[in-house]
């Protein structure tokens, strides 16, 4: 997988890593993604969906923390794959992160895989 963000500033670290295999497009998330992060990832996700990939995976397992703003951010990225051959598949994040998603009310609508 190719390291394609990779930056520490005042809010926490989020490291944004992109790799497009076997028809599938995975971006993974580690660190935090709040309110900072979450123009980078949308980038990201844009271009996935771009592209001729089969799938897009965001890789949410090694998430140490989301606030609202990464919610919404996967919250938009769901309707525009429910738009678009419903492509986006979710890799669930630790108990701390998924336990964000359940009291937003929104974890069963997502398309979370196992």
């Amino acid at each position: 997988m190719s390291n394609v963000i990779n930056r520490m500033d005042r809010f926490g670290f989020l490291e944004v890593r992109s790799e497009c295999r076997d028809g599938s497009h995975v971006i993974a998330l580690s660190g935090e993604l709040d309110i900072d992060g979450v123009d980078r990832v949308t980038v990201q996700l844009r271009n996935a969906e771009k592209s001729d990939a089969r799938e897009i995976v965001l890789d949410l397992s090694a998430l140490e923390f989301i606030d609202s703003s990464g919610i919404q951010l996967v919250i938009a990225a769901d309707a525009r794959s429910r738009a678009d051959d419903r492509r986006l598949r979710l890799i669930r994040g630790p108990d701390r992160v998924q336990r964000v998603f359940d009291m937003c009310g929104v974890a069963d609508g997502l398309p979370f895989v196992d």
